[in-house]
Parts: structure tokens; C-alpha cells; sequence
């Protein structure tokens, strides 16, 4: 009788212990996986583009200057483009007061401007053609001139993924909005007077800024 009781005893105390771990296991909540952030997505890498273009390294922008939908009141009509040179940030002026805000870089001390022109044409994956001035100031670049053809498109082209090109009445101001693989550059003053975004933020103007558009530089 006792070593029955014994063995009862063990294999009582050995189920008792399953019962315990198994327990256990089945009641334990894994963690939460932490928010995807939606920026992930916006600044993905783009394989289906003609040059296909990395993800940002968000870790290299701060995040204010990440594209985002503001509220913004102005007296400029919607559809306009209004780069704010004080602060680095491209309005795309939006209904009910609203506008869609993108970081960018800007003209650095001596390539400043300001005023009033139009985006008098677009084009995708644009070749690069320094200005004559340009070139007087870095002779290396007479390799891309007009006269030798200009930049190939491509992810080494400063011009990006896409441009916008500025002009007051008929006359090219030479300044463009463009896209840029320098994406670190953005909330700095570092162009030849250009207005540079990202190249995922450029993809995502260009499909809502027509030829004809009015821009104001303050």
C-alpha cells in the first residue's frame, strides 16, 4: 500500500507540474510589436522607378521636415507653391486651408532669391545641364555643358528623379524644384539656389503640380 501511494504520489505531483508549465505558457502575453511609423512607407525604396531609388535613411532627416499635411492659411490661391526660405519647408497650398508641407534645401549664402514666377514645364528623370556661370566657377563640370550634351538621368544626376522648372514670364530662371539622393542635405543651405526635396517628395509634387502653377519664394 505504501509504495503505491508512493507512485500515485509522484505521477500526482508529475502531472501537477505539466499542468503548472503548461500553463504558464499559454497564459504569457508576448509584447506588443511597436507602431509601424507611416513614414516607413512614404520614404520607401521605389524599385519600380526607371532608376530604381533606396529608402531613406530616416535616421539622417529630422523628422519636421518630413512630408505632411498642415494646417496653413494664406491668401495665395490653391494650387500655389510657397517655399519659405526661413525655415525650409515648400507649401503646396491646399483647399479649406489646408496644404501639403515638404522639407527642402535651399541656395546657399550668395545663390539666394525670392519673387513670384510659374513652373513653365516638368519632366521625369531630367538630364542636368550646369549653367555657363556654373561653369566659369568649377571648369569640371564643362564635361556636362549643353554644348557636350549635358548629365545623363540617373541617382547621380543632382537633378533627381523629377523637376520642375521655374521661369518669370518667358525667361528660365535657371532655379528648379528637383529631387535630390543627398536627402541628409535637406533643411540646409547647400544648392547653387535650387529648391531640393527628397526624391520620394519630388515623385509625390510632380503628380500634383501642373505645368502653369504659380510659385512665391519669401
Amino acid at each position: 500500500m505504501s509504495l503505491l501511494t508512493r507512485r500515485s504520489f509522484l505521477a500526482g505531483s508529475a502531472s501537477l507540474t505539466g499542468l503548472a508549465v503548461s500553463g504558464c505558457v499559454s497564459t504569457t502575453t508576448q509584447p506588443a510589436a511597436p507602431p509601424v511609423s507611416p513614414y516607413l512607407s512614404m520614404y520607401r525604396a521605389m524599385p519600380e522607378e526607371r532608376f530604381p531609388i533606396p529608402a531613406i535613411n530616416l535616421n539622417k532627416v529630422p523628422e519636421r521636415y518630413y512630408r505632411k499635411q498642415v494646417r496653413y492659411n494664406t491668401p495665395e490661391r490653391v494650387g500655389t507653391l510657397i517655399v519659405d526660405t526661413s525655415n525650409y519647408y515648400l507649401y503646396l497650398v491646399q483647399e479649406n486651408g489646408m496644404a501639403m508641407r515638404y522639407g527642402v534645401g535651399l541656395g546657399r549664402a550668395g545663390f539666394e532669391w525670392s519673387g513670384r514666377a510659374r513652373i513653365a514645364r516638368k519632366a521625369p528623370w531630367p538630364r542636368w545641364v550646369p549653367p555657363e556661370e556654373m561653369i566659369q566657377r568649377e571648369p569640371e563640370l564643362e564635361q556636362w555643358s549643353w554644348k557636350n550634351g549635358g548629365m545623363d538621368p540617373g541617382l547621380e544626376n543632382p537633378l533627381g528623379a523629377r523637376a520642375l522648372y521655374i521661369y518669370q514670364g518667358n525667361v528660365d530662371t535657371l532655379y528648379r524644384i528637383h529631387g535630390t539622393a543627398e536627402y541628409w542635405t535637406i533643411g540646409s543651405a547647400v544648392s547653387s539656389g535650387c529648391v531640393r526635396v527628397m526624391n520620394q517628395d519630388i515623385i509625390d509634387l510632380y503628380g500634383r503640380v501642373p505645368v502653369g502653377s504659380q510659385i512665391v519664394v519669401i
